[in-house]
């Protein structure tokens, strides 16, 4: 048994830290929002704390889920922040999706308090991380990685070292640039046959065990071809995760024609009122298009 804090219990962390507790660790969580980390104490034990800093006080493996850099900031260097409690020579593993830059930023403030960090963004969706099945990215120190992957392990199904601190944000950053462009194409594949009179069904039957073949295709295109998007990534979300990408682009140089399309593309979904559908509703858009 293993002393474990974990911060942020949104869709994704609520079931990870649920899954550290069942493999027989200590969690102790924080949840801006009290009333979840009750509830999740209620279905898994462990132990609710008032503050990240307290929940952190004593712990050896300190996680956090949250929302961006700054929601990041507040709960580790902010007033009561996890930073100021932390045990020297524990590891803080860092699973929201953000910035490189405040990777690189917490990094150097956790050696000059001397423990270590970890950047650790997740893939797999809410069902992912209910099904402890998640993909994760990780950048830091080797032995760091080797020392924390068992607790890792407790809710992902594939984990990877990609370099130093902050390869494991610009790895989620090729993942979400691979992810807007496959469901873009998607969209449009399914929007063509749709206006076509072919069987979706059909289609994607056949075209999925060929070339065309991805996870989106297989997981998304039945809930598309029915105008459902209650089923995954929020836009708004995916919207977020974008800007990071781009912001790191105008810093690296690289080229995004189709991932800035995109982006702008979920801005036309936002302002249909589809925030909190999920990605794949990017044919939503194109059939609006359509009918105007």
């Amino acid at each position: 048994m293993t002393k474990v804090a974990f911060i942020g219990l949104g869709v994704m962390g609520y079931p990870m830290a649920g899954h550290i507790a069942k493999a027989g660790h200590e969690v102790t969580v924080y949840n801006r929002t009290a009333e979840k980390a009750d509830a999740w104490v209620k279905e898994f034990g462990g132990t609710a704390a008032a503050t990240p800093a307290e929940a952190a006080k004593d712990c050896e493996f300190v996680f956090a889920c949250v929302g961006n850099d700054d929601d990041l900031r507040s709960v580790t260097t902010g007033p009561d922040g996890a930073f100021s409690t932390i045990p020297e020579g524990a590891v803080f593993i860092d699973n929201t999706t953000a910035s490189a830059a405040v990777a690189r930023e917490l990094a150097e403030d956790a050696a000059s308090r001397k423990f270590d960090f970890l950047d650790a963004p997740v893939s797999g969706g809410q069902a992912g991380a209910e099904n402890g099945v998640l993909t994760v990215m990780i950048g830091g120190d080797e032995a760091v990685y080797e020392r924390t992957k068992p607790i890792i392990d407790c809710y992902a199904r594939m984990t990877g070292l990609m370099g130093p601190v902050g390869s494991g944000q610009l790895t989620k950053m090729v993942n979400q640039i691979c992810i807007a462009g496959l469901v873009q194409g998607l969209s449009e594949g399914i929007h063509f046959a749709q206006n076509s009179g072919l069987n979706v069904e059909a289609v994607m039957g056949v075209i999925s065990k060929g070339a065309a073949q991805s996870w989106q295709m297989e997981n998304r295109w039945e809930t598309m071809d029915k105008g459902e998007y209650e089923h995954g990534f929020a836009v708004d979300w995916m919207r977020k995760d974008l800007s990071i990408v781009l912001e790191e682009a105008r810093s690296n140089g690289a080229n995004l024609p189709i991932t800035a399309a995109v982006d702008q593309f979920y801005s036309e979904v936002q302002n249909m009122g589809g925030n909190r559908w999920d990605t794949s509703s990017l044919l939503a858009r194109l059939k609006n298009a359509s009918k105007g």
